[in-house]
């Protein structure tokens, strides 16, 4: 096997070698670690890069093998995690020179989970400012570039993240999602990523967007995202809102398959504007789930005024992360973070209930949706990938700058919690990829995660990589 073949192994593929002592863990570290050394100056995908320790974990991980001591489910597979993730004695600076050099003093609960299963971390991935738009690129670690076009942006917020599980820098990607971050990143690199049921993984230090932030893996494969999602998965004493079920086995039961299954298909959501190839290209993906059984029709969720509740919420999220530091800070800070933070400033305690309000309604409608149906289809994004640096689609596009215009599709499930996932739909004409979202019931993740393994089936993806 060839060093790029053994970089773009899945994580499975990699445990299991590592089990049967057909690779060390040390081989493989070292080979993804020469393979950053080679790719991250051009993508920016990781800000710090663990390679000392990396190394040194991955020769503990070897050692146990030869003793043959129990192996975890990931067992010397690398393993990166996105900037607002707390790691002990690892900087963690959620993309701010405010925060430029933090160390913190103990690892986030999923760190601590997917380091215990055996996975070895490799670094921590480049996202905007406080997570806080759809694209990759910050004051503090410039902008990260998409591995099938680094003239385009990989999306974000956990673009660093996508960049580097697309261009074969280690298979498994730990992100979060407050509005598409997990999505968007994965739609616009050929990956898979899904956003669990709110609270299935368990997030601390929580932020201002608790109420909204998800957890969950970026991988090339479905079954890689459910190993990893089995060992991040379920309750912690340090996340209040943490779903109290245990996690489920979710690799085991990816092969029942979803023949029978009530399917809708949105193509616009009623009135969202999507740019005709990704019409198309969705459209196309979403026939599959003719193919392998299930019934679709074409229908939608009333969601009413979900963008303004959306943006409430967001504003005054923005608005409290950023209250106690912008004053001192803001030459130094994203101006359009402070913008929307400004505009949160502004919103009052009746608006901002008011909003809660409306929010309970949707969930009660998008809930009554899903009685008639198992599983709702999206494009995953409205756009095809566009310029990295840029603030928006080019403007012919008709979004503007508004980054909620051009990704409508993804903040309604963190509104409603729902388990949400992107997989890939197929490729625009100028080579760029473009993804098909799958919405599931809340609490039904493993429904969403077979679904998007009867699809890959028939419609692999993972063998094609990029010329990066």
């Amino acid at each position: 096997m060839n060093r790029e073949d053994l970089c773009f192994l899945s994580a499975a593929q990699m445990a299991e070698a590592v089990r049967r002592k057909e690779l060390s863990p040390r081989e493989i570290v070292e080979t993804v670690l020469e393979r950053i050394d080679t790719l991250n100056p051009k993508l920016n995908a990781f800000y710090t890069i663990t390679a000392e320790t990396a190394i040194e974990e991955a020769k503990r991980a070897e050692q146990a093998v030869a003793k043959g001591e129990p192996l975890g489910a990931l067992h010397g597979v690398p393993v990166s995690f996105k900037d607002t993730m707390i790691t002990k004695d690892v900087r963690t600076t959620l993309g701010s020179k405010i925060f430029e050099n933090n160390v913190p003093r103990e690892d986030a609960p999923l760190v601590e989970r997917l380091k215990g299963a055996g996975a070895v971390m490799l670094g921590k991935t480049t996202m905007p400012e406080f997570a806080w738009k759809g694209m990759t690129d910050s004051p503090l670690h410039g902008i990260a570039r998409n591995p099938w076009n680094p003239d385009y942006t990989p999306g974000g917020s956990s673009g660093g993240a996508s960049a580097q599980v697309a261009a074969g820098m280690g298979p498994l990607a730990a992100g979060t999602d407050g509005a598409g971050s997990i999505r968007i990143p994965a739609a616009f690199t050929n990956l898979y990523g899904i956003k669990p049921t709110f609270g299935r993984v368990p997030v601390y230090p929580s932020s201002a967007f608790d109420a909204l932030s998800h957890a969950g893996p970026i991988t090339r494969t479905v079954e890689d995202a459910a190993l990893m999602l089995s060992v991040m998965a379920g309750p912690h004493p340090a996340d209040r809102l943490s779903l109290e079920a245990p996690p489920a086995d979710y690799a085991a039961g990816l092969g029942k398959g979803i023949k029978g299954l009530r399917v809708a298909w949105s193509p616009d959501l009623g009135s969202a504007e999507v740019d005709p190839e990704v019409k198309e290209v969705t459209a196309r993906a979403a026939a599959a789930f003719t193919e392998l059984g299930c019934s679709v029709e074409e229908a939608a969720p009333d969601f009413g005024d979900v963008s303004e509740v959306y943006r409430t919420y967001f504003r005054v999220g923005v608005a409290t992360s950023i209250a106690d530091v912008v004053d001192e800070w803001e030459p130094h800070m994203d101006p359009g973070l402070v913008n929307i933070g400004r505009e949160g400033f502004k919103v009052t305690a009746v608006e901002f209930a008011k909003a809660q309000v409306r929010r309970h309604a949707l969930f009660d409608g998008v809930r009554r949706f899903f009685e008639s149906f198992d599983l709702l289809l999206t494009p995953s994004v409205a756009v095809p990938p566009f310029k990295a640096g840029a603030p928006s689609p080019a403007p012919e596009h008709g979004h503007g700058e508004d980054w909620f215009n051009w990704s409508p599709f993804t903040y309604p499930f963190n509104l409603t919690q729902l388990p949400a996932a992107s997989v890939p739909a197929g490729f625009s004409e100028e080579g760029l990829p473009i993804g098909l979202q799958i919405v599931g019931r809340r609490f039904a993740d493993l429904t969403v995660l077979q679904a998007s393994a009867a699809y890959e089936t028939a419609r692999p993806w993972a063998d094609r990589r990029p010329a990066v």
